[in-house]
């Protein structure tokens, strides 16, 4: 299967919302694709790419630690451009997973940003870099201690939500949502569509007598 167009993809995002891209994914399918109750420092700016997984377990002293970024680069594999970075908490939501250190090498590198169950240092910082951030919050100690990075470029579930690397990300400020690769351009035009429908209820109810007669 070929990969999808990303120019086509983005000529679609100023139409349409998470809410929208919920309600046709929860039309075709019945798993849960969105995420809630994260924070972002940039609730203005959209957060859209394929997504680059690690999945992070709790420390183990026998397991020992492992490094961060060669979990990152077996994430984005060949190129990070334009890719989300997507991290599992492992069970610790309070943990801060990254910071600046670690992180600013994907902006350096193009990414679009980062989408976690964990939390993070730095974000006005990753903000300013040029990174779309959406995470559980922010703190100032590490997890160094607490969760390892594991394994990279592999399925994980962030809030109850399974993501599989190639999966596409979008979110903005009123939450995420997790399109399959597979259906990601016909998922955003009927997003699109949808957006447009809305917007005709919402002019038509503006006459009241013509509302009242519709829903009789």
């Amino acid at each position: 299967m070929s990969e999808p167009d990303r120019q086509v993809l983005e000529k679609l995002l100023p139409g349409v919302t998470t809410s929208a891209i919920h309600d046709v994914l929860t039309k075709r399918h019945a798993h849960p694709c969105t995420i809630i109750d994260l924070i972002t420092p940039t609730p203005d700016r959209v957060l859209f790419g394929p997504a680059a997984t690690i999945h992070f377990l709790p420390y183990r002293h026998d397991l020992g630690q492992k490094d961060f970024a060669r979990a990152y680069y077996r994430a984005v594999g060949d190129s990070a451009a334009g890719k989300v970075l997507v991290m599992s908490c492992g069970g610790y939501p309070d943990g801060a997973l990254a910071g600046g250190k670690k992180m600013t090498r994907a902006a350096f590198q193009g990414a679009a940003g980062v989408l976690t169950d964990g939390r993070l240092r730095d974000l006005d910082d990753l903000a300013r870099a040029g990174l779309v951030i959406h995470c559980n919050g922010e703190a100032v100690v590490p997890a160094n201690t607490l969760l390892t990075p594991e394994a990279s470029n592999i399925p994980i579930q962030v809030r109850g939500v399974t993501v599989i690397p190639g999966d596409w990300v979008y979110a903005d400020g009123s939450g995420a949502v997790i399109i399959p690769g597979s259906v990601v351009e016909q998922v955003l035009h009927e997003a699109a569509e949808l957006e447009v429908a809305d917007v005709a209820v919402v002019e038509r109810s503006r006459d009241e007598q013509m509302d009242r007669e519709a829903h009789r």
